[in-house]
């Protein structure tokens, strides 16, 4: 793949660059702002950009703001935002964004080395991959809503990892049970949260995100 980097960290920067190179993918560009980082991307033509939420001048959201413009623009760009807390608004801001293929993680997920580069192949690829630790909070916030207390304690369990990007196959593996069975729990997660069921890794995703967001969002209210 060839790939973008932005992150205002020179340490981290470096060691994302020498990371993915060592995985045997090309680095078109390292930023440590967003300035210009669009003429970049259009001059550089990457499969995917990673960026920092929180970037110079005022190390807020340039970030965020820089992938929605990207999405927007390059719908064929995957994007992978790196934060280092859990930072539900921006969450939110890029679920409900354009665009094609997304991550969300924590910084921490990068010192697991085989971890993230799967998680790196998996976004190329065109997979929607959010980190565990934002999926745990979002359904945590969830729990109160009466449809999510339709769901068993497997079914829950299911809800997250096709939150977090899993396959069927990769549920499977991680709860040791069959295919089969995990077919019959997203059937009863999708059915029991009122959601059209999708084969399609992507749009089950995103619909299970936004869904779990949303009274999240409607109890944090606008944000300034």
């Amino acid at each position: 793949m060839r790939i973008l980097i932005c992150e205002d960290s020179a340490l981290l920067r470096e060691g994302l660059v020498r990371l993915v190179e060592d995985a045997g993918h090309e680095v078109v560009a390292a930023l440590a702002d967003a300035d210009g980082i669009d003429e970049r991307v259009a001059d550089s033509a990457p499969d995917l950009a990673i960026l920092d939420v929180r970037l110079p001048p005022t190390w807020s959201d340039e970030g965020v703001r820089a992938a929605l413009r990207l999405r927007a623009a390059w719908p064929d760009l995957a994007v992978l935002v790196l934060s280092q807390y859990v930072e539900e608004r921006y969450a939110a801001d890029l679920l409900a964004g354009k665009g094609g293929a997304l991550g969300y993680l924590l910084k921490d997920r990068v010192t697991d080395v085989a971890e993230f580069l799967e998680t790196l192949q998996r976004i190329g690829d065109g997979a929607t991959v959010f980190d565990p630790e934002v999926v745990a909070q979002l359904l945590a916030r969830r729990g109160r809503d009466e449809r999510m207390q339709r769901l068993t304690d497997r079914e829950a369990t299911v809800l997250a990892l096709i939150a977090e990007g899993r396959s069927n196959q990769a549920i499977a593996r991680t709860l040791y049970i069959t295919e089969g069975s995990v077919e019959k729990h997203v059937t009863a997660v999708f059915q029991k949260l009122d959601l059209e069921p999708d084969d399609s890794g992507n749009r089950r995703v995103l619909a299970a995100l936004a869904y779990i967001h949303h009274d999240a969002s409607a109890q944090n209210g606008p944000q300034s």
